[in-house]
């Protein structure tokens, strides 16, 4: 018989695993609304779909302020995010990213 602690424990990760986003969904929405030459999508919270980090890489983001880029990926998950516990992301033009890119490969 289980504990009662891990009957409550059991039931909350199911909730959450239900409550959870799929990756694809997600990927397809920004996909389509940011045209993005980079989305890296990662799931930490052990596959329930409930913690994600993200990586977008967009013309778009080009003039935008970091506040305003994150307010775009905002309005494009904006009815998956309440069902998401925690969403970070790192938003970057194709310039941007180039940089990082080449000041990882230096540093290594």
């Amino acid at each position: 018989m289980l504990s009662r602690f891990r009957q409550t424990f059991l039931r909350t990760m199911a909730t959450a695993a239900a409550q959870g986003v799929q990756q694809g969904v997600l990927e397809t929405k920004l996909q389509q609304a940011l045209q993005p030459v980079l989305v890296r999508l990662e799931d930490k919270s052990c596959g329930c779909g409930a913690a994600y980090d993200c990586v977008i890489v967009s013309g778009m983001f080009a003039g935008k302020r970091l506040l305003d880029r994150h307010r775009m990926v905002n309005d494009v998950l904006k009815e998956e995010l309440p069902n998401i516990h925690a969403f970070s992301m790192q938003c970057h033009t194709p310039q941007e990213w180039e940089t990082k890119q080449k000041q990882s490969m230096e540093a290594s």
